[in-house]
């Protein structure tokens, strides 16, 4: 049976993990005197964000801003909007059920000055905030990911430490909070040799923070006699590295010319993949509509991980073709994405000597 685009594979839907946008909710003020007063918590994700974000705009106020990556149950989460009323708190989370659970906490206590996204550390730090932005950054009991394949997915290493001090201003706080021992000492190691950030602590960690809220994660390792170690580190006046935000692209664009039908095109298709030490594509299936093929494509950057469509479509001069990105699953045009459909089109190029680029307005692989 021939793919059509009707017929789109479940695992490019399941894999575009953002979140669908129901109808915002409202919060109402639990103060009479504000009753007439609501205002809508949205659902946020690193699709559908500016780069980077204009947080005052986002809060209705200009505020310190203060981070906590992983919030999980959003124990913490909660304490700190209502811990800091005049600051603006931003929770990171890559599982649905613990987004929807903190909406619904964030509503049922009215809190206005906290925000809640879908977005890997990777993805926020570096594309949703600015330099010198970041009054907090607060990271508990993060995942160690161990395992030698699963070390890039690891949080406290060299890249993400590096953005992070570019993130913070100065005078800015880190929090970190683990109860494995390996994960501390491997934290500790890479904190000390980070020029950047002074050891508020007479030692490396410490076992207990006064005044802390513990959370569900903490708690329960405490009832399973598991030790925890807490660093906080304070950033200083020296120079960090220049890590500007990645912010997104114009649209990719190429005009073609060819003899070539659809059917022929996809018959001749066997997937395509690129490797360099920064970026995978994988340009994976192929399917036909009436006037469009649809390229399902795999793109990988170190900060971002996308599963997008890049459609062939048809023009209305004879034998000319337009391919770009499709808005299907709200992709993010980036450098990879750019990198992507040069490779589709220099693919389509090979297939016959009388295919030809009119215009290509993408980004080159040399810039």
């Amino acid at each position: 049976m021939v793919p059509t685009i009707s017929r789109i594979s479940t695992a490019f839907c399941a894999a575009n993990r953002h979140r669908p946008s129901p109808s915002p909710r409202l919060i109402r003020y639990n103060n009479p005197a504000m009753s007439h007063h609501t205002f809508t918590l949205p659902k946020l994700n690193s699709r559908n964000l500016p780069w980077p974000v204009h947080w005052p705009d986002l809060f209705g106020a200009d505020r310190p801003l203060i981070l906590e990556i992983g919030f999980g149950q959003g124990h913490m989460l909660l304490h700190l909007a209502q811990q800091h009323p005049d600051s603006n708190i931003v929770g990171l989370e890559i599982s649905n059920r613990c987004l929807v659970r903190a909406e619904e906490r964030i509503v049922k206590r009215s809190l206005h000055n906290v925000r809640v996204i879908h977005a890997p550390a990777e993805t926020a730090l570096n594309h949703l905030f600015a330099p010198d932005s970041l009054s907090e950054v607060h990271i508990n009991f993060p995942d160690p990911w161990f395992k030698s394949r699963h070390e890039h997915r690891r949080l406290m290493q060299r890249s993400t430490v590096d953005v992070i001090i570019n993130r913070l201003k100065p005078g800015a706080r880190l929090y970190l909070a683990t109860d494995i021992i390996e994960y501390a000492e491997m934290s500790a190691e890479l904190l000390a040799e980070t020029p950047q950030l002074d050891n508020v602590l007479d030692t490396p960690w410490t076992s207990a923070v006064p005044g802390r809220t513990p959370t569900k994660y903490e708690q329960k390792a405490r009832r399973e006699g598991r030790d925890c170690y807490f660093f906080i580190y304070q950033r200083n006046d020296q120079p960090g590295p220049a890590i500007p935000v990645i912010k997104e692209m114009v649209m990719p664009h190429v005009v073609l010319e060819s003899p070539l039908s659809f059917e022929a095109i996809q018959d001749a298709f066997e997937p395509i993949e690129h490797n360099e030490p920064d970026l995978h594509i994988n340009v994976q299936y192929v399917y036909q509509g009436k006037r469009a093929l649809l390229f399902e494509t795999h793109v990988k950057e170190p900060t971002i991980d996308q599963r997008v469509a890049l459609n062939l479509l048809t023009r209305d001069t004879p034998g000319e073709l337009t391919l770009q990105l499709s808005m299907l699953g709200h992709p993010r045009p980036t450098a990879g994405v750019h990198a992507a459909a040069n490779l589709i089109a220099d693919w389509l190029l090979s297939l016959h000597p009388d295919t030809r680029i009119i215009k290509r307005k993408t980004r080159s692989t040399e810039d």
